[in-house]
């Protein structure tokens, strides 16, 4: 794991799950890999939303990347990564590919936001495991620490089964799971002891 990942206090690298009271609707049942949390803020992207409005055919349109059309099984949904930059792509993938812009978040983890792991993945020579978004969610200096002491988030460690697999309907159910919480005991009434 990075240090930043490992710093004390700091949540880079684990999985935040939203709790039934958090009242953006951007944000209301997401689940997040948190690429980096420090002293000047975090950086997420949201594992559990679709943007159905382009496709990845499209998005290798629009960029003029000229590769082989990707064999239908190997063709990546794109994410909704978050509210911020959202025409800005971002893949995190696992860690057996490392381009020379790709950043390791962890041992098992790496984010790419170039155009070349794109190319890769059209030519099936990207990485094993992908999640390709548009976006992201960002919080400033201390923001996400509130929001966490406000009981708006659980975090959960990162694990590449519930990082990568599309199956979005219950993912925010799964992520709770591993923590042994059940959704349906979630009260959204948030309080302090």
């Amino acid at each position: 794991m990075s240090d930043e990942a490992t710093a004390e206090g700091y949540l880079a690298g684990q999985i935040l799950i939203a709790m039934p009271s958090m009242s953006d609707p951007r944000f209301a049942r997401t689940v997040i890999y948190l690429c980096a949390h420090n002293a000047d803020g975090a950086m997420g992207l949201v594992l559990n939303r679709l943007i159905s409005s382009i496709t990845f055919k499209d998005l290798l349109d629009e960029l003029k990347v000229e590769e082989p059309a990707p064999e239908e099984a190997t063709v990546p949904a794109i994410h909704f990564g978050g509210p911020v930059e959202t025409g800005r792509g971002f893949v995190l993938h696992s860690a057996d590919y490392v381009g020379p812009d790709s950043m390791p978040l962890t041992g098992t983890f790496a984010l790419t936001a170039t155009v070349d792991i794109l190319k890769a993945i059209a030519a099936g020579q990207g990485p094993e495991q992908h999640l390709l978004a548009l976006g992201y969610a960002g919080w400033g200096p201390g923001q996400l620490d509130g929001e966490l002491q406000e009981n708006a988030w659980l975090s959960v460690e990162a694990d590449p089964d519930l990082v990568f697999d599309g199956e979005l309907d219950d993912k925010w159910e799964r992520a709770l799971a591993k923590l042994g919480i059940s959704a349906s005991l979630l009260s959204s009434d948030a309080g302090h002891a």
